[in-house]
């Protein structure tokens, strides 16, 4: 080799830098949120369909009726951790102010008030179904 200092230096050594766009949110532009089914869990893709796919609509009351017992069962659970976290806490009457990592029943209380958002969402989702359908 004549003149190593040609390795490092020269036309060879330019790279050239594409920006790629950060608006489109990266792969997730492609993805589409579809509607699934309540009970059977099959993508929903006739219109009007916004709770239930044709083959689980003549369930609709006993479905609704799960749902609707699931919702009370975690209201119930939730109101019983957020009185033991007010009994904890001292007071009945204020909000509970509680940010302990130690105390199991704060991150229980937690979970059950994520899982009845998403519970309290699945009911929603029945009543959009009666409002599209006109039966009310």
């Amino acid at each position: 080799m004549k003149n190593p200092k040609d390795l490092l230096t020269g036309d060879h050594t330019r790279s050239i830098m594409v920006a790629t766009p950060t608006t489109g949110g990266g792969i997730m532009r492609f993805a589409k949120v579809r509607l699934s089914c309540l009970s059977c869990k099959a993508p929903l893709t006739k219109p009007g369909e916004s709770s239930l796919c044709g083959h689980c609509q003549p369930k609709e009351a006993e479905i609704y009726h799960r749902t609707l017992c699931n919702v009370n069962e975690l209201e119930a659970q939730y109101g019983a951790l957020w009185t033991q976290c007010q009994r904890c806490q001292g007071s009945l009457h204020q909000e509970v102010l509680c940010t302990s990592r130690a105390c199991p029943i704060f991150y229980r209380r937690k979970k059950v008030q994520k899982d009845l958002n998403e519970a309290q969402a699945q009911l929603v989702r029945f009543a959009d179904a009666d409002d599209d359908s006109g039966m009310w």
